[in-house]
């Protein structure tokens, strides 16, 4: 299903505030068939509380940690062969969080933000999934639906500073909201 919209390789970016539902619509549009792109700071994370880290963001290396791995991932699925891949989040999330942390963008966060702009590597379009009205605490997640409201506006700031276009996914069954996006994705390349 991942090339049900005939077209060269299309990177669409999947952002929203944490606990806003975005991994269940990433899981079932790889059920549906569709290329993804896991998300990096989740990962990042977990492997800091492996290690014995307990709250890695306060490390302000942590941002660029995320960062690489973003690009990373997004380079080896640059060699996939499909028409369209969703990235669920994207360095440009990583600036938002960087601002929402209080840290300064590192040299390397800053030139990857030139590198994604200057090769235009993800769609204009954004899917921004909206928040459900509230928040489920996890080892990873660990905010306030206050914050994750602070941390939404802050996101959908840095994207429009960064001239991306974000198409709302607003709260509704995970049927909805993935028919939404797909509908968009197939629609665009109409």
């Amino acid at each position: 299903m991942g090339s049900l919209c005939k077209n060269q390789m299309r990177r669409f970016v999947i952002t929203g505030a944490p606990g806003a539902g975005k991994t269940a619509i990433i899981r079932q549009l790889e059920l549906d068939g569709f290329s993804v792109v896991e998300e990096a700071a989740t990962d990042v994370i977990a492997a800091a509380h492996a290690q014995g880290r307990v709250e890695p963001w306060k490390d302000a290396s942590f941002i660029d940690v995320i960062a690489k791995l973003q690009r990373d991932r997004q380079m080896r699925a640059s060699c996939q062969r499909d028409d369209v891949q969703f990235h669920d989040r994207c360095v440009v999330c990583t600036a938002a969080l960087a601002v929402y942390l209080g840290y300064p963008f590192s040299s390397f966060l800053a030139g990857e933000l030139e590198r994604v702009r200057k090769k235009a590597i993800y769609q204009k379009r954004v899917f921004f999934v909206r928040n459900l009205g509230f928040v489920t605490v996890t080892e990873a997640r660990r905010i306030s639906f206050e914050e994750t409201v602070r941390f939404e506006k802050i996101h959908e700031e840095i994207y429009r500073d960064f001239g991306f276009e974000l198409v709302s996914v607003e709260p509704g069954s995970l049927a909805e909201r993935v028919s939404m996006i797909k509908g968009a994705v197939c629609g665009a390349a109409a």
